[in-house]
Order: structure tokens, then C-alpha cells, then sequence
């Protein structure tokens, strides 16, 4: 029976497990079982390994993306280049880390792009932003990090810092941060939400509740929304394709 799972902390959240179940039983997928494996130290990735010796795959997910790269045996370039893992191929004893976040998030965007989004906020510095920085790099959108913490060295702004002059240049907005995730539905990122308008595209990578406070309040204000969901089916199909296809490394 071979086995793929998820990496993470807290699970209680996790969209993959239904996904991949549901997946199995759709496809007729008789040898497979996914699996949740809640691990309070990244460290314990070698014990997950040694102990589950059929498994073929896992999802990573916050807040292990970045640090669980020093674990493994190969990362692939664009992986390396993000910074982030979120997919890890087991073949014969090595580990092979991918960034398929960069795929869903890309091709979830693109078509909801106008020709005056070429600005964007990006909120949150974590593994996924830095997949999201790949993707607006790419697409030739220029962005600024938004953080709770000021940090002027790196170009990081504060919450505080988002004024209406930032706002009119800037209409992609994009949410990278757990904030509003279930079950902390009542969490946003603090921004002047009443400045916003019907050309503000907000993008958010949480997809439960499926219209975070973020989310709710852009649509107050007349713009277009979109949440994670998509993404997520997206690079959860990339991810089953790298672990069951052949010589792929």
C-alpha cells in the first residue's frame, strides 16, 4: 500500500486528507492511503521517515515550508530559487523537495488580472509570500512586503504604513498570512479597508472560512475577490503528479 501525507502544524485545518480520500475513491485508487502526520518540530521528519517505509510523497504546510529544506536530499532549482517547499518525492531512500504553490497560485491569478494590476501589496513573509514573490516576479507585477514589524532595511512596510497614495498604485492585494484562518475567523490584516474600490483585486491564500474578514471587506468596497480553494486543488493535482511520475528528478 503506498502512502503520501502532510506535514504540519496544527492540522485541524488540513484540506488535504478529504481531498486525496475523496481523490482515491473517485479514480478507483485502490493502493494508496494518505496520511496527517502533526509534528510539533520539523525535526521530526526523520522519524516520520524511518517509521513509514511505503511512503511515497508529503505536503508541506505552515510552518514548515522553509526549514524542512535543510532535511532533505535534493531540491529542485525553483524550489530553491523560492526559498519553500511544499511537496517532498520519496524514491528510494532520497527526498526531493518541490515548490507547486508557485503553480496553483499563478494559474488561479492570472485570469482575474487586469491590465492595471501591475502593482501589488503582498502581506506576510513567510514560505508562501516567497511563492507568491516567484510568481509577481515572473508575471512582471512589482509588489511591496507588508509585515507587522516595520523593517526598513529589508523594504518590509508595517500595517501602518498602507495610506490611500499606496492604495490607488497599488490594487493587487494579496493575503499570505493564517490571519482570519478558521477557527480564528474574527482575525484580518489591518488595513483601510474603506479606501479600497471596485479596481482593488484582493487575493487570499486561506480558503476556510471561505470568505475571510479580508475578503468580506474588499467586497464591501466593491472589489473583485478571491480565495485559496483553487489554488490548493491545483497544486495538490501538481503535487500527486510528482510523486507518480517517473524520472522526474
Amino acid at each position: 500500500m503506498k502512502l503520501y501525507g502532510l506535514i504540519g502544524f496544527p492540522l485541524g485545518h488540513s484540506f488535504s486528507k478529504k481531498y486525496f480520500e475523496e481523490k482515491f475513491e473517485k479514480e478507483n485508487i485502490s493502493d494508496a492511503v494518505f496520511k496527517l502526520f502533526s509534528i510539533e518540530s520539523v525535526e521530526e521528519i526523520k522519524n516520520i521517515l524511518e517509521e513509514n517505509k511505503t511512503l511515497q510523497g508529503l505536503a508541506v504546510t505552515i510552518p514548515y515550508k522553509e526549514t524542512i529544506m535543510q532535511f532533505l536530499t535534493n531540491i529542485s532549482p525553483e524550489a530553491t530559487a523560492i526559498g519553500a517547499v511544499n511537496c517532498i518525492r520519496i524514491k528510494e531512500g532520497k527526498t526531493t523537495g518541490y515548490n507547486t504553490d508557485v503553480i496553483g497560485f499563478e494559474k488561479s491569478l492570472k485570469p482575474l488580472l487586469k491590465q492595471y494590476h501591475k502593482h501589488a501589496l503582498l502581506l506576510g513573509t513567510g514560505g508562501a509570500s516567497k511563492a507568491v514573490q516567484f510568481v509577481l516576479n515572473k508575471l512582471g507585477i512589482d509588489f511591496l512586503l507588508v509585515s507587522r514589524i516595520k523593517d526598513a532595511e529589508k523594504n518590509i512596510l508595517s500595517y501602518e504604513d498602507i495610506n490611500a497614495a499606496i492604495l490607488q498604485k497599488f490594487s493587487l492585494i494579496i493575503n499570505t498570512t493564517p490571519l482570519g484562518m478558521s477557527p480564528n475567523e474574527v482575525e484580518m490584516p489591518s488595513l483601510p479597508y474603506h479606501l479600497l474600490n471596485a479596481k482593488h483585486l484582493l487575493y487570499d491564500l486561506i480558503y476556510k472560512p471561505e470568505k475571510t474578514r479580508f475578503l468580506k471587506a474588499g467586497e464591501e468596497q466593491g472589489c473583485t475577490i478571491k480565495n485559496g480553494f483553487e489554488m490548493l486543488i491545483l497544486q495538490a493535482e501538481e503535487n500527486w503528479k510528482i510523486w507518480n511520475t517517473d524520472n522526474i528528478d
